[in-house]
């Protein structure tokens, strides 16, 4: 029988050679270089003025970097300061845990509430944080710059961030945290707006005017087709018209009234079209005629939206949870029917924003680490968020400008597997410096790169 232990024995020596299990991170933070938005950072985001220690940029490229190589909390710096050779590869070294939660404590300012009601508010952005959307809209300039998109199908979607700090709020689940919302850019894979709030906000509250403030950011970045998906927070008839008005279109879940549900248990069996079958249901779609009431109190109301609705019934034997066999969704849009296509073709666009923006906050909460918030004080906790988002906007900039086309849709855990956790040995030849990687694959993945961020650079 073999035994169980290993045929190694630990060397009582320490090899201090510059070696970084982290290497081909540094290519993310030249994409950040490049892009101008670390210099965009440095001219919006003041901070007090050190005369030792990081500055701004720096301390963004060094929470970057350890989100990016799989870091979570402030913590996890400690052993970050350890990697020297990734440290002398990105020429600077990395902030203490401490000096890090000073850093995202100093985006605490004082602003007037973007929105409040009588229970609840959202709290203003002083001119920190809202620096840091001046660099998310430096990236999101330089993809477009160099991977133009014409159309943009702006998804809308909030989360919760479950936290069990004092400050935070009991959210509509029952669960204590926080509620941010963000506005993607589909065919970019691009965050447009974020905006944090607290978990007692409700998922409607004042979307109109992050819609109006993500179709200003996709317009001012070259977009000219917006089209607008949601689920039913967005269902308002203000922002309906909203869109209407300026020519947008959109599909956006409805909610489920009286009136509504009424005039589908008015449709005839002939209404019903087949839209799939599976294990334990069938499903069919219908186009119902139905205009909310407060339509008509409008002098100038537009032409009435359509209204489609998927009717899943289950099966002989199987019921839902609450005992019926039938349930209905609905969506409201402007749109027409695709050339050669019918509305089921518009409720599957609508319901395709679950690949995208619910996929996005998937990837901020559980591959980044939007969910592992550092502080008691709601502003740092909304840097520490939109930090996040800079991040994933900067690897969808690095994908689609350095990668193959293949990994385009990667997400951040396969990155980590194919390139951005490598081995390699920092070198000093001839009074340059070297990076020697110990896997080919990732060694011309990382020349690919560098070549299209220096094709890339502005001159």
């Amino acid at each position: 029988m073999k035994s169980p232990r290993l045929p190694f024995e630990l060397d009582e020596a320490i090899d201090d050679s510059l070696i970084t299990a982290r290497a081909g991170v540094p290519l993310l933070v030249e994409a950040f270089r490049v892009s101008g938005a670390a210099a965009e950072l440095e001219r919006s985001v003041r901070l007090k003025e050190r005369k030792r220690g990081l500055s701004v940029s720096e301390t963004v490229e060094s929470l970057f970097v350890l989100w990016a190589s799989g870091g979570e909390r402030c913590e996890d710096l400690e052993s970050l300061r350890k990697d020297t050779a990734l440290a002398t590869l990105i020429g600077h070294a990395f902030p203490a845990p401490q000096t890090a939660r000073d850093f995202l404590d100093g985006f605490d300012q004082p602003a007037l509430p973007l929105w409040q009601s009588e229970r609840t508010t959202i709290p203003g952005e002083g001119e920190r944080l809202q620096g840091l959307a001046k660099v998310n809209r430096q990236l999101i300039a330089f993809l477009q710059e160099r991977r133009p998109q014409q159309t943009a199908t702006i998804d809308l979607d909030a989360t919760i961030l479950e936290s069990r700090k004092q400050s935070a709020e009991r959210a509509w689940d029952g669960r204590t945290g926080y509620h941010p919302l963000i506005a993607l850019w589909a065919e970019q894979d691009l965050i447009l707006v974020d905006e944090f709030r607290d978990g007692n906000v409700g998922a409607g509250a004042d979307n109109l005017r992050i819609i109006q403030n993500a179709a200003a950011a996709a317009k001012a970045a070259g977009a000219q087709q917006l089209l607008f998906r949601s689920d039913s927070a967005a269902y308002e008839q203000k922002t309906l018209r909203w869109l209407e008005g300026e020519g947008h279109g959109y599909a956006i879940s409805a909610d489920m009234s009286q009136q509504l549900a009424a005039a589908i248990a008015a449709l005839p069996a002939s209404a019903w079209q087949a839209a799939g079958e599976e294990a334990d249901a069938m499903r069919h779609w219908a186009e119902v005629v139905y205009v909310p009431t407060e339509r008509y109190a409008e002098k100038n109301a537009s032409v009435p939206p359509r209204y489609l609705v998927m009717r899943i019934t289950k099966k002989q034997g199987s019921l839902f949870a609450d005992g019926g066999n039938q349930r209905h969704y609905a969506i409201v849009t402007n749109r027409a029917d695709p050339e050669g296509g019918s509305g089921l073709d518009l409720i599957a666009w609508q319901r395709a924003k679950g690949g995208t923006v619910e996929q996005a906050h998937h990837v901020l909460t559980n591959e980044l680490a939007a969910e592992a918030l550092p502080s008691a004080k709601f502003a740092a906790n909304a840097a520490w968020f939109r930090l996040n988002v800079l991040l994933y906007n900067l690897l969808s900039l690095f994908k689609r400008v350095a990668l193959p086309e293949e990994l385009h849709n990667a997400r951040p855990k396969r990155l980590r597997f194919v390139l951005l956790d490598g081995f390699g040995k920092v070198i000093r030849h001839a009074r340059e410096m070297l990076l020697r990687l110990a896997d080919a694959a990732q060694r011309m993945l990382a020349d690919r790169a560098r070549v299209a961020l220096a094709v890339a650079q502005p001159p």
